[in-house]
């Protein structure tokens, strides 16, 4: 033990021991060169702005630049088929050369989708519905009906279209809603030839109120006398008014 300890004070440990420490220190100088070398440490590029592109604009610039990519795609309503939506890694971040950039594009193809059930709904529940199943409110046309904002009837391109039907997702669904009228209207009955009995019982029959009542010539009976006219009146078709509205009548022995 004696002798190790009188070895340690001779020259030639010493001179052994800074041989080992020089050694050590160029070693690691050695590895860290050929760390800085082997990960081109300092060295990259910009990634370029993508978004907005077209696929083949981009896949120039990349391909340009020293990038390596991978595509996929996806659907989305009003955007051009083929266009980069989403890009991995950002634009202008620092990454090195043949680095994978992903990119999201708009799809070409238009899935289908099942037509929903609006039927009877409201305007903004069919709105709604419509827009979780990808689909569009297109021309709305209002029609007489006692349910107000109700969707009475769907069609696309004008074409009828039945729930559970397959059709383009974005496509732009028209709609024919109730007014809410239904409820205050009413057809006017023709009484033309009635007696005045007669034409009281059909006004008040159908949600009407007897108007002015004027004679045309001499009337000498009363309770034979017909309806020769009446305001409002009745045509090739049926008229709808509101109810309750009053109904002026002209009758004649005549």
């Amino acid at each position: 033990m004696q002798n190790f300890f009188k070895y340690l004070v001779t020259p030639d440990f010493r001179k052994q021991l800074l041989i080992a420490i020089v050694s050590i220190f160029l070693l690691i100088i050695m590895i860290a060169v050929s760390l800085r070398f082997y990960t081109r440490h300092g060295e990259g590029l910009a990634v370029p702005n993508l978004k907005g592109l077209n696929i083949a604009n981009a896949i120039d610039i990349l391909e340009a630049e020293g990038f390596s990519y991978q595509i996929d795609s996806v659907f989305v309503v009003d955007k051009k088929p083929g266009t980069v939506l989403e890009q991995d890694p950002d634009a202008n971040t620092q990454v090195k050369i043949n680095r994978i950039i992903y990119l999201s594009i708009v799809s070409s193809l238009t899935p289908d989708v099942s037509f929903p059930d609006i039927e009877d709904k409201t305007f903004r529940e069919a709105s709604a519905i419509l827009e979780n199943y990808g689909l569009k409110v297109g021309d709305t046309i209002y029609k007489n009906d006692i349910a107000r904002d109700a969707v009475l009837a769907f069609s696309l391109a004008d074409q009828g279209v039945k729930i559970g039907q397959k059709i383009p997702k974005g496509s732009r669904i028209n709609l024919v809603l109730g007014d809410g009228m239904g409820a205050e209207q009413v057809e006017v009955p023709n009484l033309v030839g009635l007696t005045l009995s007669e034409a009281m019982f059909s006004i008040k029959g159908a949600s009407l109120n007897l108007g002015m009542v004027t004679y045309e010539g001499e009337v000498q009976d009363t309770l034979s006398a017909v309806i020769v006219s009446q305001n409002p009146g009745v045509k090739d078709s049926l008229v709808k008014t509101i109810m309750g509205t009053k109904i002026n009548l002209v009758l004649s022995n005549k």
